[in-house]
C-alpha cells in the first residue's frame, strides 16, 4: 500500500475521519453475502491520499470486532511507517466498544465481556493505536435486534469501563444515538464522571438536542456529522447552526454516503467516477459504497451551507480532531 506522498504529490492533510467501518465486508468485494469483485482496500486508500485524507479512526462494533480493527489499523500503520516516504506518521486508529443493537451477547456474558473489552483497550493504547471508546450508545430505532433494557445495560457497563481505565488512559467516547429523546443524555449526564468528553457521531436529530450536548459544561462533547446527518432540509439547518469549534466529520463508511436525492448535494463539488459492485474496475470507486474518500463531500457540504471557505472548516474540523483524540502532527 503506498503512502499519501508516494499517491499525491500535492499532498496537503486536512480531513480525519473519525468514523470508518474499514472491516466491512464491502471492502473484500462481498455484498449482501455475495462475491462480486476483489478486495479493493488499497484502492480505496489511494482515492483516500488523493482527497487529502490525513487519519482514519477504524470504528468497531463488538469485542470481536474490536480486535480486528485494532489488528487492521496495526498492519496498515506497519506499512505506512515502514515506507521510505511514510515519515513515521501513524494514519490508522481503532476504537474498542460495543454497538446498542449488538449488546445481547457483551451483556449475557456480561463479566466475561467487560474483561476482554478491557484487556483490548489496555493492548490497544500501549503502542497508542486504541483512540477512542465505541461504538456505544442507544438505538430506539432497532430494537428488534436489541432490547431498550438490554441496550442500557450494555452501555452504562461500558461507561464503568471507561471509568475503571481512566488511569492508564483517559479515552473519548464515540457515541451512537438514534430516535432515543433525551435518554442518550441523561444516562451521560448521570455518569458524567465516567468520562472527560465524547462525540455524537452520525448526529441526525434536531437543533434542540444538539444544543443540550454541545452546551452543557459538565460534559465535552461534540456533534459529528457524516452524509445521513445532511439528508434534509432540516438536517442543514441544524449544520448551519452547530458552531464549527464542537464540529467533528466522518463518513461511517461505507454506509452514509451522499446521494443527489439528498438536499446537501448541490453543494458537492468534488466526484468520483463509479461503477456498480456487479460491473467493478479496480481502480474506481463502487457505486453507494461509501469512503474515506468522500469525507471532502462532507466538508463541502457543511463548509457551504455555512459559507465558509473549505480549506478554513477542513483546518477547524482537523485541529478538533487532533485536539479530541490528542493526536500529535
Amino acid at each position: 500500500m503506498p503512502t499519501p506522498e508516494e499517491v499525491n504529490p500535492d499532498y496537503k492533510p486536512l480531513y480525519v475521519d473519525i468514523g470508518a467501518n474499514m472491516l466491512d465486508s464491502m471492502y473484500s468485494g462481498i455484498y449482501r453475502d455475495k462475491p462480486r469483485h476483489e478486495g479493493d482496500l488499497n484502492e480505496v486508500l489511494k482515492r483516500a491520499w488523493m482527497a487529502n485524507v490525513d487519519r482514519v479512526v477504524i470504528t468497531a462494533g463488538t469485542v470481536a470486532e474490536s480486535k480486528e480493527a485494532l489488528k487492521l489499523a496495526r498492519e496498515l500503520n506497519d506499512i505506512c511507517v515502514g515506507s521510505n516516504s511514510g515519515n513515521g506518521k501513524r494514519r490508522f486508529f481503532s476504537t474498542v466498544g460495543v454497538h446498542p443493537t449488538r449488546c445481547t451477547e457483551f451483556v449475557e456474558n456480561l463479566q466475561e465481556q467487560k474483561e476482554e473489552m478491557k484487556k483490548v483497550i489496555l493492548d490497544g493504547i500501549s503502542d497508542g493505536t486504541v483512540i477512542s471508546i465505541g461504538e456505544l450508545g442507544l438505538d430506539y430505532a432497532r430494537t428488534q435486534f436489541c432490547d431498550i433494557d438490554t441496550q442500557k445495560k450494555g452501555f452504562l457497563a461500558q461507561l464503568d469501563i471507561a471509568d475503571e481505565i481512566k488511569e492508564e488512559q483517559d479515552l473519548p467516547l464515540f457515541l451512537h444515538n438514534r430516535e432515543t429523546g433525551s435518554d442518550l443524555y441523561d444516562l451521560l449526564k448521570e455518569n458524567k464522571d465516567k468520562f472527560t468528553r465524547g462525540v455524537v457521531h452520525s448526529f441526525d436529530d434536531t437543533l434542540e438536542l444538539a444544543n443540550k450536548f454541545i452546551q452543557d459544561e459538565d460534559m465535552d462533547l461534540y456533534i459529528g456529522l457524516n452524509g445521513c446527518s445532511l439528508k434534509t432540509e432540516s438536517n442543514l439547518e441544524v449544520a448551519r447552526q452547530i458552531p464549527v469549534e464542537k464540529m467533528l466529520i466522518e463518513t461511517d463508511c461505507p454506509w452514509c454516503d451522499v446521494r443527489k436525492t439528498h438536499a446537501g448535494y448541490n453543494f458537492v463539488k468534488t466526484h468520483f467516477p463509479t461503477k456498480t459492485e456487479k460491473k467493478f474496475e479496480l481502480g474506481t470507486a463502487v457505486k453507494n459504497r461509501n469512503e474515506p474518500c468522500h469525507i471532502v463531500q462532507i466538508a463541502e457540504i457543511i463548509s457551504g451551507a455555512k459559507s465558509m471557505d473549505l480549506d478554513e472548516f477542513a483546518t477547524i474540523c482537523r485541529k478538533n480532531s487532533y485536539d479530541f483524540y490528542k493526536l500529535e502532527d
